[in-house]
Order: structure tokens, then C-alpha cells, then sequence
């Protein structure tokens, strides 16, 4: 298979903040491993980014978007490749990785708004972390994407 011939799809990011500054991680529930990640998805036809950003973090983790607001969005677009055997496993086989923009959110409710118990459930858990621990968390394809945005939104948790 030529991964390099297959195009990107197109997708959205969101790094959730609390009041202390610190982020949302969820567990998927779909890996055996310890695979840690912020809420994300795809954007549907015709979808304006920060729409579809704010779709996949109420269908993720049934959070309103009246309870959220946007702090900063991601200069570019970020992609990340797929490793090679999980190609033929995700989306039809018809994309080599993701071309994501990122949005930075800050949450306005308690932590009960927070429902990880959707109709499609992704996560099995969640927690906040703080910042700097986010690459770490993350499987090693996604590592540097993560790196990226940390350095890209740690403005916003600078005091």
C-alpha cells in the first residue's frame, strides 16, 4: 500500500481548560493500552471547523456549547500519520492520517456537565492534567502533533 498517495481527512481537535488551567484527557475505549487523548473527530461536509469542533465535544463528552468558550484556535493545520498497519483498519482504509485544526476551549460549568456516557461512547474514563504532561499521554504517532500544540496554546495557562 502507497500511504503516501492516500490523502488526509480532514478533522478537528479540542483542548479542553478548566478554571486551574489544566486539561481534559479522556481514555479510549476501543485500546487495551494506556491511550490518553483530548476530544476529537471528523468534520462533516460543508462543516465550518469550529462547528464541528463544537459538535465532537458534545458528542464525546456531552458538554453544551454554552458552557464552553473559545480561547485560541491553531495557526494551521496539524496532521499526524497513521502507522502503517492501522490504515486498512480505520475509516475504510481510505485515509493515511489526519489533517486536524485545533481549538483551545475554556470550560464555564462544574465538572458534572461532563457526561462521558454519550449514545456512541468513546472513553471508558477521563481527568485533567496539566498541560506539559500531555505528550506523554498520548500514543507514540500522535506524540509530536501534541508536542506542537502544547507549545502552540501554553499561553494560555502561563500566570
Amino acid at each position: 500500500m502507497d500511504m503516501a498517495a492516500l490523502p488526509y481527512r480532514p478533522g478537528v481537535g479540542i483542548m479542553l481548560l478548566n478554571a486551574a488551567n489544566q486539561v481534559f484527557v479522556a481514555k479510549r475505549i476501543d485500546t487495551v493500552s494506556e491511550a490518553w487523548q483530548m476530544p476529537q473527530g471528523g468534520i462533516d461536509e460543508t462543516e465550518p471547523p469550529l462547528q464541528a469542533a463544537l459538535r465532537e465535544l458534545e458528542e464525546e463528552t456531552g458538554i453544551p456549547s454554552e458552557h464552553v468558550s473559545v480561547l485560541a484556535e491553531s495557526r494551521d493545520w496539524v496532521t499526524y500519520d497513521l502507522p502503517e498497519h492501522l490504515i486498512p483498519k480505520l475509516w475504510k482504509g481510505q485515509f493515511r492520517g489526519q489533517k486536524q485544526k485545533w481549538f483551545a476551549l475554556r470550560l464555564h460549568a462544574p465538572d458534572n456537565v461532563i457526561n462521558i456516557h454519550t449514545e456512541h461512547p468513546e472513553f471508558n474514563e477521563w481527568k485533567w492534567i496539566d498541560m506539559p504532561r500531555l505528550p506523554d499521554m498520548i500514543v507514540p504517532f500522535k506524540r509530536e502533533l501534541y508536542q506542537q500544540l502544547v507549545e502552540e496554546f501554553k499561553h494560555l495557562v502561563m500566570r
